[in-house]
């Protein structure tokens, strides 16, 4: 059953391709077409089923993963943009499901504008370290990998760091991955699941300050949008007064109602592509997991991510000078498109991603972050009891939130 479920996926590839508006197919095309442009490294579990790219040219980054050599490619990808080999100014979103930045992304401290600029789009630039330069491959095995960078950053402040970033990524066994999502193995669904294990350190003579600016570890999951996608955050329960807002959605301007539904336990939000869009999840609301259910292909998609206990200064990333910078998401999603009327989008693609507590280190400390990806394909009735179990909803609460999107 499960292999006839795996071809009959590889058969919809088709039709995911002719949605996204870009190339999209098995995971072997993905990787052969990465191999054209940079070197790739194919990590898998001891079965072998289940597989990942990894791009170090591309900071260690995931591109993409699937359950099986010729089955769907999770990860979204810019061919178009791959395949020019021009370097863009302000972003080279290759795509890939797992990738390193580091917060604040805006505000007095945040890294991605110069020392005093407006904060709009003509001023915001990823720093080169987080979006062109290669990571150096540390270490290799048939499952796991790591990679190194050290690398110097300014933030709006003027605050100089000292950055040395260690990162490893390994696929997850299904036992493991199964125990990690607290169900049991479901024997017709296909899973493909791993970890990225990443490390701050503070590589400089001086202690990072509050008053100047601290930094955080930030994961981001590039995925491939659809107009039946829906992005899942479930949240604690409780008032306002105790856990502040159950969501933050003015990133970009308000978000419509169709895009966006908010419950006391579960935020649903529009992975469609089509309308430029972010929602922040702040610490004391996020259970440290999202999700995204994909109803026309059936794919489940679910990211869990270290979130300490009692922690609550997260960076904050708001595009404007902040009364509390620290006052910022544990768990974040995009959703891409236009940002402007007639403009390209960047992709489109959709979001989810998750940010480390605000790292105030010492010299040579260091600070680390882990964040799992698991994408299920099968059928509807077993995934229901995955997205039950992890997420708190059904699929017919998940596919009724945003009928009008």
């Amino acid at each position: 059953m499960r292999v006839t479920f795996l071809l009959s996926v590889t058969l919809g590839m088709v039709m995911l391709s002719s949605r996204v508006g870009s190339t999209v197919g098995a995971f072997g095309d993905d990787v052969a077409f990465l191999r054209k442009y940079t070197d790739v490294i194919v990590l898998r579990d001891r079965a072998g089923d289940a597989q990942i790219a990894v791009v170090p040219a591309w900071q260690g980054r995931v591109m993409t993963s699937a359950a099986a050599h010729d089955s769907l490619s999770f990860g979204w990808i810019h061919r178009d943009l791959i395949a020019s080999r021009k370097i863009q100014p302000h972003i080279n979103a290759f795509g890939g499901e797992d990738r390193l930045w580091l917060g604040p992304e805006a505000g007095q401290f945040g890294l991605f504008f110069a020392p005093g600029v407006k904060f709009d789009l003509d001023h915001w630039f990823v720093p080169q370290a987080l979006d062109t330069r290669p990571f150096e491959v540390t270490a290799r095995s048939s499952d796991k990998a790591t990679f190194q960078a050290q690398f110097s950053l300014a933030n709006w402040s003027g605050t100089h760091f000292e950055v040395a970033l260690q990162r490893e990524v390994r696929v997850l066994e299904p036992r493991a991955a199964w125990a990690a999502l607290g169900t049991n193995p479901l024997r017709e669904v296909a899973l493909v699941s791993y970890e990225s294990i990443n490390t701050l350190t503070n590589a400089g003579q001086e202690p990072w300050k509050r008053s100047t600016g601290l930094l955080s570890l930030w994961i981001l999951g590039m995925f491939n949008p659809s107009p039946s996608a829906t992005i899942i955050a479930p949240i604690r329960q409780g008032s306002d007064t105790d856990y502040g807002p159950k969501v933050l959605s003015d990133y970009f301007g308000d978000v419509p109602p169709n895009r966006l539904k908010v419950t006391d336990r579960t935020i649903f939000f529009s992975g469609d592509g089509r309308f430029r869009s972010k929602i922040g999840i702040n610490p004391k609301r996020s259970l440290g997991k999202l999700g995204s259910y994909d109803a026309e292909h059936r794919v489940l998609s679910i990211v869990l991510f270290d979130q300490p206990q009692g922690a609550t200064e997260y960076v904050n990333s708001l595009w404007k000078i902040q009364n509390d910078p620290y006052a910022g998401d544990a768990a974040n999603s995009y959703n891409d498109g236009p940002a402007s009327p007639g403009a390209k989008p960047l992709g489109p693609f959709f979001e989810l991603e998750s940010s480390s507590p605000a790292a105030a280190l010492a010299p040579r400390e260091h600070l680390t972050h882990t964040h799992r990806t698991f994408h299920l394909t099968g059928p509807q009735e077993e995934l229901d009891v995955v997205a039950r179990e992890v997420l708190g909803v059904s699929l017919t609460e998940i596919q009724a939130a945003l009928t009008n999107h």
